[in-house]
């Protein structure tokens, strides 16, 4: 809320150099910005009283708006990368899908493994568990297991994570 919107009463006043100018009314207030050229902004509505703070609205709505983006530069979008296999694959093949894994797992990638199985696959899913306890085994000194190997319809998946 802003200048002719605060309707309270009494409010604790700061001033545009950051000093308390203690309790008075709203319209007391609303002269010493108007005063100032600047514009009274209610900072804590659910204090007794509410806090209302001389500053100017635009440039302080700016500054937000700049920490907001320069937050969103700094964060890290950490992507899910799949690796899909077959239960019966062979060990070249699962070694290169090792390697691939690592590779995103080094660029800071998480890895979800999967395995589909078709048809009469589905009675024999037991005997991928190890596949899958094996293919961490090989990534285990970068990656560590965030999700154990589960059973979802005709997928077994399992999600890797780099290591802090």
């Amino acid at each position: 809320m802003i200048n002719g919107q605060i309707r309270d009463r009494e409010v604790r006043v700061i001033g545009a150099d950051g000093e308390q100018l203690g309790i008075m009314s709203a319209r007391e207030a609303q002269a010493l910005a108007d005063e100032a050229g600047l514009d009274l902004v209610k900072i804590a509505p659910k204090a007794a009283p509410p806090v209302c703070k001389i500053i100017d609205y635009g440039k302080y709505r700016y500054e937000l708006s700049r920490k907001e983006k320069d937050a969103r530069k700094k964060q890290k979008v950490i992507e899910v990368k799949e690796i899909r296999m077959s239960p019966n694959i062979d060990t070249n093949d699962l070694n290169v899908k090792v390697a691939a894994a690592k590779k995103f797992i080094e660029k800071g990638n998480k890895v979800k493994v999967s395995i589909r199985f078709r048809g009469r696959e589905m009675a024999h899913t037991s005997e991928s568990k190890p596949m899958m306890d094996d293919f961490a085994a090989q990534l285990s000194e970068i990656a560590a297991v965030d999700k154990a190997p589960k059973m979802e319809g005709r997928f077994m998946t399992m999600f890797l994570a780099p290591k802090k």
